[in-house]
């Protein structure tokens, strides 16, 4: 028989076991000497020769809940009789030494005693494993600050990625903000030192800008996560950073960092407020090679998993193809329901992949750090119910329905993007003029394009089937065309965070159907752009209504021509507010109600631009305010 093996140093983490069999030996050697010795003062020599003098912290809450307050009671007897309170969760004896090497933490008292030894028997995170920093300290977020997507890819200026904390996420997170370091910051280093006399107070530890790191969010509700910050980022005082002293400990600190432990442990350090002093005195332990190697595998496989499925997802920097057209489990002749079926299953077996490796995360960090049984258990109670480990944040606690029809409409948005980025001019009509395609046509030649197996008249009845259905948060639509008009803008705000790249101008708003429409590349969408959307797209679309309202006039159908000159006269409305975007109209110095003007805040008043005349680095917010006052924009809104 093989024998079991005994951890030493469990047993020596065991606090309780560790009193017992102390008090115990005390006890028979004081007797061999002629001494009787009471449990209690055994108890109190153990304590002063192994940990030094304690003070005894008594959970007396639940006793007052009730018609009878039996706090007094209870205080008695886990004063007069420790045993009892120990094992009742009431009492709680903790090292006053510990409190010193806690010391400046908002601790939760009843935690001391599994905080302490922690901290005592383990080195801190920094300075033996990691450099720990605060980043840049947030200021004229509005200048310099965008989402990826934002400034044009023939952009001058430097753009370089930023980490500024974000929503829970452990192992990974894409980083969806760039900051505009031109020229290593000098206009940003200048105007903190104008502004507020001091540059190290907002561009601190420059020198480990753009290394590769862990970063987390500082203040959370959710708990401590910590997650890679890949090479090539400037980091933020919200989002602090952990740089491993040695390149090869990064895979065992993010599985470390991410465990139950670490979060009980950092929760009991600093609440809800990570920031970096806090995280800097995290315990980690030195593990043996094979336990090491188990923990860098379980941390390396999640975060490869959460940023294969990140290729889905279209504003993620590592965006290929939507989910349903990468080739998962079914082939080309798959149906869209039968491929998005595929899809569900797949996502639902890896997130059960992720919850398995996670548990075994969890159990191997309790065993490397010697956390006895019914330690693990006080430590899982006082975290609560946790994030559980998903694929796709962005759809957290949606149905399986509500997930259905996201996949389809991340499909539509995919053919969309695909058309306008792949137009000469990135003006895209909704109607068939400037000798182009109407928009629905060209969605249609996309699909047939992406599924060249199918028929494409079955893959548009497979997809607007999908849309008529009733989902909660999802419109219902009768037609591809519908989708077009009167959703996807309002999609595509939401999608990219209010800072759209794709706008939809329209000649009417709400849901009504409009006379003229037409979707612009934000990137492109230059003075000369502007021109030609008036003169050639809409002017065209204009003589063709009237020509058919002529014919319809000679042909006796009063209606029809009631209705194409009402489509005339709705299409010269766009256009004249159009010319006022053109020319930046405003009304006095102030601008007035109808001020149509660029207005960066940053610049001086000859620095702005002369009407439509815009810079693409100045952002979608800024850029796009013309058309939100001149009432030109479908749906949608930028805030």
């Amino acid at each position: 028989m093989g024998s079991k093996r005994v951890s030493v140093k469990a047993i020596l983490a065991d606090v309780d076991l560790r009193r017992k069999l102390m008090v115990s030996t005390i006890q028979a050697t004081q007797s061999r000497e002629g001494i009787d010795t009471t449990p209690e003062q055994a108890a109190r020599a153990y304590y002063v020769v192994s940990e030094g003098e304690r003070a005894t912290f008594l959970n007396l809450r639940p006793f007052a809940k009730g018609a009878v307050d039996q706090r007094q009671e209870e205080f008695a007897k886990a004063v007069t009789n420790p045993g009892l309170g120990y094992e009742a969760g009431i009492r709680f004896d903790v090292a006053r030494r510990d409190f010193t090497t806690l010391e400046g933490a908002p601790l939760v008292y009843a935690q001391v005693g599994v905080l302490g030894p922690l901290v005592r028997e383990n080195t801190r995170l920094d300075p033996m494993w990691a450099s720990v920093r605060g980043g840049m300290n947030s200021t004229e977020s509005d200048r310099f600050v965008r989402y990826r997507w934002e400034p044009s890819p023939t952009s001058k200026r430097r753009w370089v990625r930023y980490s500024k904390g974000g929503d829970f996420a452990r192992f990974y997170s894409d980083l969806d903000l760039v900051f505009d370091w031109t020229e290593d910051g000098r206009e940003f280093r200048a105007i903190v030192k104008t502004k507020y006399g001091s540059e190290s107070r907002f561009v601190k530890s420059p020198e480990f800008y753009f290394r590769r790191g862990l970063t987390w969010t500082e203040k959370s509700s959710l708990g401590f996560s910590a997650r890679i910050l890949e090479e090539g980022a400037i980091f933020n005082v919200a989002g602090p950073a952990a740089f491993p002293r040695v390149p090869t400990d990064e895979w065992y600190l993010l599985g470390i960092l991410n465990s139950s432990l670490i979060a009980f442990s950092t929760w009991a350090l600093s609440g809800r407020n990570y920031g970096a002093s806090y995280v800097a005195a995290v315990p980690v332990a030195k593990p043996s090679a094979v336990a090491r190697a188990r923990v860098e595998a379980i941390a390396q496989s999640i975060f490869e998993q959460k940023a294969k499925w990140d290729t889905g997802s279209e504003t993620s920097s590592r965006f290929t193809v939507p989910w349903v057209l990468q080739k998962l489990l079914l082939d080309g002749a798959a149906s869209i329901p039968e491929q998005i079926a595929a899809v569900l299953a797949f996502e639902k077996s890896e997130e059960c992949q992720l919850r398995d490796n996670y548990s075994l995360l969890n159990a191997e960090v309790f065993h490397i750090y010697g956390i006895p049984k019914s330690t693990q258990a006080q430590v899982l109670e006082v975290l609560g119910t946790r994030p559980l480990e998903i694929l796709w944040s962005q759809m957290e606690g949606k149905s399986v329905e509500q997930k259905h029809i996201e996949h389809v409409w991340r499909l539509l948005s995919y053919v969309v993007k695909s058309v306008i980025e792949t137009d000469d001019d990135g003006i895209v009509s909704f109607g068939a003029v400037n000798g182009e395609a109407p928009l629905a046509d060209r969605v249609r030649h996309k699909l047939a394009l992406l599924f060249p197996t199918r028929d494409t008249n079955h893959v548009e009845v497979e997809i607007v089937n999908e849309l008529k259905k009733t989902v909660k948060g999802y419109r219902k639509c009768a037609s591809l065309e519908e989708w077009l008009d009167n959703v996807f803008f309002d999609y595509h705000c939401e999608l990219y965070k209010s800072r759209p790249i794709f706008w939809h101008i329209a000649s009417a708003q709400g849901t009504s159907r409009f006379a003229f429409g037409a979707l612009v590349h934000y990137h492109r969408f230059d003075k000369n752009r502007m021109a030609k959307l008036r003169a050639n797209y809409l002017r065209d679309a204009i003589e063709e209504f009237r020509r058919e309202a002529g014919l319809a006039d000679k042909a006796g159908r009063s209606d029809d021509r009631l209705e194409l000159q009402a489509k005339v006269e709705e299409s010269q409305a766009l256009d004249k507010k159009l010319q006022f975007i053109q020319e930046g109209h405003h009304e006095g110095a102030g601008g007035g109600e109808r001020d149509y003007r660029i207005l960066p805040p940053w610049k001086e008043r000859g620095e702005r631009p002369k009407g439509w005349d815009p810079d693409i680095d100045d952002g979608v917010k800024v850029n796009i305010e013309p058309f939100e006052k001149a009432g030109v924009l479908r749906v949608g809104k930028v805030t």
